[in-house]
């Protein structure tokens, strides 16, 4: 491997670059612009466009393109060429500033939820300058938000981008009630842990159900899978560790700070976790993580697999939020320090988190739904369905404290002995960790760990930001229209921890009790996607997001309708495939078997001879009733499917039959199948079981 200090961000037009590279006026100008969200000057767009396209191809760079973030989950690009023709039949190579700020990529070919129609195709980008640029593949790639002709955005980025001005603009508000002058700016911060599986590429070509779906729709659990808890934070296998290696490079050359790797719970599984940074630049930074990951472990002969439960019974994948805020000057609003229970700033900064959460909780769990995500919350493996915030004894008891107006101490004793002589004292976080809560409190931020391995946290983001925001609004008005500030901050957290202390639960959210105490608390708990999307429209929900400028009403409704057809289409997609596989490669094998033992036990009983033939003539009887009920349920199925798919309801209604009767269906013809599967010698079942498909690697 290369210097890491010479490759890291070597392929990223950075701060570095620009300073080295821009007239110093024009330098101040774009980083006022960044730190400061001042408007793009015209004139500095033109000076950074020239220079850094001669950057891009001293990179090897031909092409140019808007990098951006439609509603498909994935980010999208399309690539120019530097190339000008002269009149001599030569060519020059160009990169205007309109071409940097500005893009007119096709509108309509998007997930747009009826914004746009077939026929109304002009949709633009335009250059989001606080994320930087980078060359990838022989392209120059610019960071872009994406919106329609008629101004509605189109994208994940803009929302995000709007949530944090509007966070900002709050934050400082109340930092400068509170006597904090110093900070400028306020912005949050995240850092993405990402979970992902590898497996063998050749097995996986083998399988239609991960090659169209990303997940196994069948497939019996190996002897072992992970109950010896052996393989978490195991020791790495070779291959593992060499595409490990290559990504981590990969990574750096782009400035995608990949800190942590190690195996996860499940066998195959994995886990990828950088530091922190912005918001914005972190969510285009994960969306370059999955795409590497995938890109990088084809050159390794393997397939990284990002769908949130790609292997049923076996621990699913999912992405852990740690979401923070923190202000231009250094300070980390979400820091307790030594005394928290004496420092405001921290507790009015914790309790606007706090009433977020509670107020917001429809908004959050929607935020993180997919029939993907569906296979894996709540299933003892990731956190419930249901919202609720960690926040630890100590903090806990703080917060209990608020409610009575006044905190007199703390319970906490921040060394920890080890009771051996010879090892350190260990310094002790204010709180332990409990992976069973969705919403937890580790340290200096939050951890929001109910996001799917594959999803963009460019929603989850936007709509913390946004919730956030609503809060501190309020605590703002009613601090800064006090004449007594202590006494108003007082009222403030009191109020707070008494009308919203049933989100916090420090206990076992995969138990069957915290699901009854969770009701008994008036608590939500959405189980599927379906349930959720109806959320969002809801008035209050709409209101927060338009109130902020983060989401009008009409891009609320098509973002409503372009989640009920994601939806739809993923469950249809994967009750196609079920029906193809189980038609074509299940049912021929079962076929195949069922002869076999047919005829082996006829020409046993064709000799003549006095020979038992009741071993054969047993798994006969085991597979016949199984063979049956699965090509009636294969039959059920497929009626099943098409009625549901042919019917003129409404998008919800339709989302709300494939929820309660297509996936049931796919559930019985899964259970056949998987019988069939325990009964089928290797050699007859058509494609890799889960053993080897876990374990090859």
């Amino acid at each position: 491997m290369s210097n890491v200090p010479e490759i890291y961000g070597s392929s990223v037009f950075n701060d570095s670059t620009m300073r080295e590279r821009l007239p110093k006026a024009t330098y101040k100008s774009l980083k006022k612009t960044i730190e400061l969200g001042l408007t793009l000057d015209e004139s500095v767009a033109e000076v950074v466009a020239s220079a850094m396209k001669d950057w891009a191809i001293e990179k090897g760079a031909t092409h140019f393109t808007h990098w951006f973030h439609p509603m498909t989950g994935i980010t999208a690009e399309k690539h120019d060429s530097f190339i000008s023709p002269t009149s001599d039949g030569k060519i020059i190579m160009e990169f205007s500033g309109k071409e940097l700020t500005k893009g007119e990529p096709d509108a309509s070919s998007f997930p747009s939820g009826g914004l746009r129609a077939t026929y109304e195709a002009r949709g633009y980008t335009a250059w989001d300058c606080t994320s930087p640029a980078f060359v990838k593949d022989g392209s120059l790639y610019i960071p872009t938000a994406f919106c329609s002709y008629t101004g509605e955005v189109l994208d994940k980025k803009t929302p995000l981008l709007r949530s944090m001005e509007a966070l900002n603009k709050q934050a400082l508000r109340i930092l400068k009630v509170l006597g904090n002058t110093s900070a400028t700016r306020v912005t949050t911060t995240v850092g993405p842990e990402q979970e992902y599986f590898l497996i063998d590429r050749e097995l996986f070509k083998k399988r239609k159900d991960l090659i169209f779906t990303g997940r196994t729709l069948f497939g019996v659990k190996p002897p072992k899978g992970q109950e010896l808890e052996d393989h978490y934070f195991g020791n790495i296998k070779e291959r593992v560790s060499a595409y490990m290696k290559d990504l981590d490079t990969e990574l750096w050359k782009l400035g995608i700070s990949a800190k942590t790797k190690h195996n996860e719970v499940a066998p195959a599984q994995h886990e990828l976790a950088p530091i922190f940074t912005t918001s914005n630049v972190a969510t285009d930074h994960n969306q370059l993580t999955m795409e590497l990951m995938q890109k990088v472990a084809l050159r390794h002969g393997l397939v990284c697999l990002l769908h949130e439960k790609p292997f049923a019974g076996v621990n699913g994948s999912g992405k852990h939020n740690n979401w923070s805020m923190s202000t231009n000057d250094g300070q980390n609003l979400l820091e307790p320090g030594n005394t928290p229970h004496e420092n405001t700033q921290f507790l009015v900064f914790l309790a606007a988190v706090v009433k977020s959460v509670d107020d917001y909780q429809d908004l959050l769990r929607l935020s993180v739904a997919t029939a993907g995500n569906d296979h894996r919350l709540g299933a003892n493996e990731a956190p419930p369905a249901i919202v609720s915030i960690f926040l630890g004894d100590q903090l806990s008891d703080i917060f209990t404290q608020l409610e009575s107006g006044k905190v007199k101490g703390k319970i906490f004793n921040n060394i920890l002995e080890t009771g051996v002589a010879s090892l350190p004292k260990l310094p002790k976080d204010t709180t332990d960790r409990n992976r069973t809560s969705p919403f937890a409190f580790t340290g200096n931020k939050f951890e929001f760990r109910m996001l799917g391995s594959s999803a963009s946290i460019a929603g989850a983001n936007f709509v913390l930001n946004t919730i956030v925001a609503e809060t501190l609004q309020k605590f703002a008005d009613k601090l800064e229209a006090s004449t007594d500030l202590n006494a108003a901050i007082a009222t403030l957290l009191s109020e707070t921890a008494k009308d919203h202390k049933r989100i916090i639960f420090n206990g076992n959210g995969y138990s069957e009790e915290w699901v009854a105490e969770a009701e008994s608390r008036g608590l939500l708990n959405m189980k599927s996607t379906v349930e959720c999307i109806p959320t969002f429209i809801k008035d209050k929900n709409v209101a927060v997001f338009v109130k902020h400028g983060v989401l009008s009403k009409s891009e609320i409704e098509s973002r409503y309708e372009i989640l009920l057809e994601n939806y739809i289409k993923t469950v249809n997609i994967e009750a196609l495939t079920m029906l193809n596989v189980a038609k074509t490669e299940i049912l021929p094998a079962a076929f195949k078997f069922s002869k076999e033992l047919s005829d082996t036990i006829n020409a046993v009983k064709a000799t003549g001879m006095s020979v038992e033939v009741a071993a054969q003539s047993s798994v006969l009887k085991e597979l016949s009733p199984v063979l049956s009920s699965f090509a009636s349920n294969l039959t059920a199925l497929k009626k099943t499917l098409d009625k549901v798919s042919g019917e003129a309801v409404s998008a919800l209604k339709q989302a709300e039959a494939f929820s309660k009767i297509v996936i049931p269906a796919m559930e019985a013809l899964r259970t056949d199948a998987d019988k069939l599967e325990a009964i089928l010698p290797k050699d007859i079942y058509p494609f890799p079981t889960y053993a080897d498909l876990l374990f090859n690697v």
